[in-house]
């Protein structure tokens, strides 16, 4: 499809009049459209569409329509069934009265054109372009993160379902594209095992049996593999199929001799790496204290300046096994790609390391803040005596400890797999074999007590971050970042936040990407018309405590 740039005519004024006759005291997508006009422009997707071809559905009005699509979690066909008959949609698109509307199939093409294009973060960097222009939006103000999990549109599966699940799909990919050679290939048992769904089979119920028929599984997708290898290798590129290879290896053994052993579940690869399901090989089984799930985690990142909207500048969306102190460094090059950066970072203990406080600071200018992750020691742990109650005297190369006793050894190095500098202290044993505290400090009964702190700038700039987290200020400061649970729970009420509702990563971030730029057109336009936000509400019950 091609696209010529057009210029934005106004709304009819027959739809004008309907309008206002119809919403009197307002509406959400009217003060959109008088607030800030379109929002969007042919121009902003002209590197999406060809320039030859049958004209293509104006992409200004598709972008605005896929935005409402999630502010109010609409299907396609509800969507493009919204365009044809709700007056306040017409008024926002400047469309008039009779128009007909589209095909629902316009949409799908549109979300792929932008996934395709890699530009699933289009709608959200021009929406803050035009807040920024309208000094909604302050450049090194100050900023919060937080994540939550999403849950991928699959059916969760055991690994027995899993292993039938990904051997029917196969089999149905190849019979798209070789029927008659499978007809001939498969063997008359296939039929019986793998024509429903797996969840819709009856399964073994005793463990020798759910092994024994997991056993047949594995011994027919390694039959499957070595007959495509040696009649039909150019099946072996198939999407189902390559998954099939990949799932089998990390399930089934195979011995010389051609026997197929079950994996116990103790030797399997781990998680981070595991396909949970042959329709979505993105997503990922993960943990977090009580919350188990299969999908993948977002993180959101909004502004908290004082007088200003709460403006969400950055999505970013990963596998749900990813942690999120490997994400800090990627949301802040997001920001720095956008002109986005602030001057300071709330984030939760998840985000904060050493080496992001420095590498923060030093490579975009941010303040990252935050409480440092807890001392893992026993130490620490049993309230004796902790590295941090140690005075380091970083010109002498020395240590002294609570009890007066200076270090006897002193060597800085770098970690191999991080580069990291760290610093390795030792006191004398003899010193330690008298201390009257020896108990609260060591455990071994012949080494004295030993140290292992990050190097000199790592160091400073964590006690750093730790004096100002025990002021009153700081305190007060980094109660900002409770806000964002706000907007994780907007994104969950207005929108689908929490529940992909395509298959891949790539899809599943383009969602989470239009429901933040919903969010903020809903934000900009309450704050244009004076609208506050409203507090959290307390029950009667919650204030009894009070």
């Amino acid at each position: 499809m091609s696209l010529t740039p057009s210029i934005i005519e106004p709304v009819p004024e027959q739809t004008v009049l309907v309008a206002r006759a119809a919403f009197p005291k307002g509406n959400l997508y009217l003060s959109m459209r008088d607030e800030f006009g379109t929002l969007f422009e042919d121009a902003d997707f002209v590197e999406l569409f060809s320039r030859r071809g049958h004209p293509a559905f104006t992409p200004w009005r598709l972008a605005l329509i896929t935005i409402m699509q999630f502010l109010e979690n609409l299907s396609d066909r509800q969507a493009a069934e919204a365009v044809r008959s709700r007056i306040d949609w017409k008024y926002l698109l400047g469309l008039e009265l009779t128009d007909s509307g589209f095909d629902y199939s316009v949409l799908s093409g549109f979300r792929s054109r932008l996934v395709v294009g890699e530009q699933q973060t289009l709608l959200l960097e021009r929406l803050l372009d035009r807040f920024r222009e309208k000094k909604l939006l302050k450049v090194r103000g100050h900023q919060r993160t937080d994540s939550t999990h999403v849950l991928a549109a699959i059916r969760v599966m055991n690994r027995l379902e899993l292993v039938t699940e990904t051997m029917r799909a196969a089999l149905n990919e190849v019979a798209a594209s070789a029927p008659e050679w499978l007809t001939k290939a498969a063997l008359p048992e296939w039929l019986a095992r793998y024509a429903t769904r797996a969840e819709q089979s009856r399964m073994p119920r005793t463990d020798p049996a759910r092994e024994d028929y997991a056993r047949q599984v594995g011994e027919d997708g390694f039959y499957l593999l070595k007959l495509l290898s040696d009649q039909q290798p150019a099946l072996l590129k198939l999407e189902k199929v390559a998954i099939l290879d990949r799932v089998w290896q990390r399930h089934y053994t195979r011995r010389e001799d051609g026997e197929v052993n079950w994996r116990p579940t103790a030797e399997l690869a781990k998680a981070a790496t595991a396909v949970e399901s042959p329709y979505d090989t993105d997503a990922r089984f993960s943990t977090k204290r009580d919350l188990s799930w299969t999908g993948y985690k977002v993180h959101l990142s909004e502004t908290c300046d004082e007088h200003l909207p709460r403006l969400i500048t950055n999505v970013h969306t990963t596998a749900a096994t990813t942690q999120d102190v490997s994400c800090t460094n990627d949301i802040h090059k997001q920001m720095q790609k956008n002109n986005l950066l602030p001057s300071r970072h709330l984030v939760d203990t998840g985000y904060m390391d050493a080496e992001l406080v420095v590498g923060s600071s030093r490579k975009y200018g941010i303040e990252l803040f935050g409480p440092m992750r807890l001392n893992p020691s026993w130490q620490a742990r049993e309230r004796g005596i902790d590295a941090a109650q140690f005075q380091i005297d970083w010109d002498n190369r020395q240590a002294r400890c609570p009890m007066g006793k200076q270090s006897a050894y002193w060597s800085e190095y770098q970690t191999r797999e991080y580069s990291t500098p760290v610093v390795k202290i030792r006191f004398k044993p003899r010193d330690c074999a008298v201390c009257v505290s020896r108990k609260q400090c060591v455990r071994s009964k012949k080494a004295g007590r030993s140290l292992q702190i990050p190097g000199r700038e790592m160091y400073e700039a964590l006690e750093q971050t730790r004096r100002k987290l025990l002021s009153e200020e700081g305190r007060n400061e980094y109660r900002k970042r409770a806000g964002i649970e706000g907007t994780i729970s907007q994104g969950v009420r207005r929108g689908t936040l929490r529940r992909s509702r395509y298959s891949g990563l790539e899809k599943t971030h383009l969602q989470e990407v239009a429901t933040a730029t919903a969010i903020n057109i809903v934000r900009a336009v309450n704050y244009s018309s004076m609208e506050l936000p409203a507090k959290t509400r307390v029950s009667r019950f919650a204030r009894l405590a009070n």
